[in-house]
């Protein structure tokens, strides 16, 4: 008999906090033995992926047996072309969080720090682990705005990175054109700001921005996008960076060769020319998030109004019995506790017959427990 493996992971292992994701449909059917559930956790696009996305991937299946292009080129240029940036000012990668990753691993050494303001995304909290830095927590408002003073007052001589999501994950709240400006003024030209826009096309504030000017105008910044929302692709991983042709060329010394698959850069090159699919999807979430603020004020929640496809809802002390009830009930949505929120959740945005059935079924719980 072989003696026990007595091989050692990284210490810095102990200390990481893996990825939580939320349950898929499949799994919560099999587990409660119920046929219709409803997934509102994940902030997927429910229309599903641009049709023109779907028909690239179709015809490109018999190129399957070449491996994929390693700088996304054809890619690259269309992302180039409509976004007013040059193709060496764009890096595309395994979804948003690979990027995440990508550059702690290009720009973060053990000893760092990254200032992070918060309830966020935990994956920024994540790639600093990994390498061996501290994550610096900034507590957004009381009303989940964002601070700028106590964001800069954060920031120390070991600060590599300071990491903005806006919209933000999960509050739904976001950065305005003009903080963002002062935050990169005030910055030290040494600190690169990592900005999450992954919920950008969602957006409609009048002064909300994708941070993509500030790029142009030569920022340290870089921000990041995904086609996994407004364009319906999370199931095939495609994202992409912006930053200056400097910073991009230092995060592609750790990238590696074929990160993304083929299928991805095809329909992601395919789904950016969907301007009808991206017109829908806008339109199908901003009634959807009317229709759920509607139900929540006559439930009596408070909740947070978002320029995302995910609203973050305050239910209380019971708000994990609530949730354990709704999946139970067949709806998924995801609870706050990870964010250190625990008398919330965060639901996604679905069409108008998954929103009604969340509805529906909170609206009984709640009437069950005479709130």
């Amino acid at each position: 008999m072989i003696d026990e493996i007595q091989v050692q992971g990284r210490k810095i292992l102990q200390q990481m906090k893996p990825y939580s994701p939320g349950k898929p449909i499949w799994e919560v059917q099999q587990e409660l033995g119920i046929d219709y559930v409803v997934k509102l956790a994940s902030n997927e696009n429910p229309l599903g992926p641009s049709p023109k996305a779907l028909e690239a991937l179709a015809a490109f299946l018999p190129e399957l047996n070449r491996y994929p292009d390693a700088g996304a080129k054809l890619l690259n240029q269309a992302l180039a072309a409509q976004l007013n940036l040059q193709p060496q000012q764009l890096i595309v990668t395994n979804g948003g969080d690979e990027l995440i990753t990508l550059v702690a691993e290009t720009f973060l050494e053990a000893g760092d720090e990254i200032v992070v303001p918060s309830p966020t995304f935990s994956e920024y909290e994540f790639g600093a682990t990994l390498m061996g830095a501290s994550t610096v927590s900034v507590p957004l408002n009381d009303d989940y705005s964002y601070d700028i003073s106590a964001i800069l007052s954060s920031v120390t001589e070991r600060t590599k990175l300071v990491c903005i999501c806006s919209p933000n994950n999960p509050t739904g709240t976001y950065l305005g054109k003009e903080d963002l400006k002062r935050l990169l003024d005030a910055l030290p030209k040494r600190v690169l700001v990592l900005f999450d826009a992954a919920y950008t096309h969602f957006a409609s504030a009048e002064d909300y921005t994708d941070g993509l000017e500030f790029v142009r105008a030569g920022y340290p910044i870089i921000v990041l996008q995904t086609f996994s929302k407004i364009y319906g692709l999370a199931g095939i991983r495609v994202g992409f960076g912006a930053a200056s042709v400097e910073l991009v060329s230092q995060i592609y010394k750790v990238k590696e060769p074929f990160n993304v698959n083929a299928l991805a850069q095809v329909g992601a090159a395919a789904a950016i020319a969907d301007k009808e699919h991206v017109d829908k999807s806008r339109k199908l979430n901003a009634a959807g998030r009317e229709q759920l603020y509607g139900a929540f004020r006559r439930f009596g929640l408070r909740y947070t109004e978002s320029m995302a496809n995910f609203i973050l809802v305050e239910l209380g002390p019971d708000a994990q019995t609530i949730y354990e009830r709704l999946m139970q009930e067949g709806v998924i949505v995801r609870y706050g506790v990870g964010w250190g929120l625990p008398g919330h959740v965060r639901i996604s945005v679905g069409t108008q017959e998954e929103n009604a059935f969340l509805i529906e079924k909170l609206g009984g719980i709640l009437a069950k427990d005479g709130q």
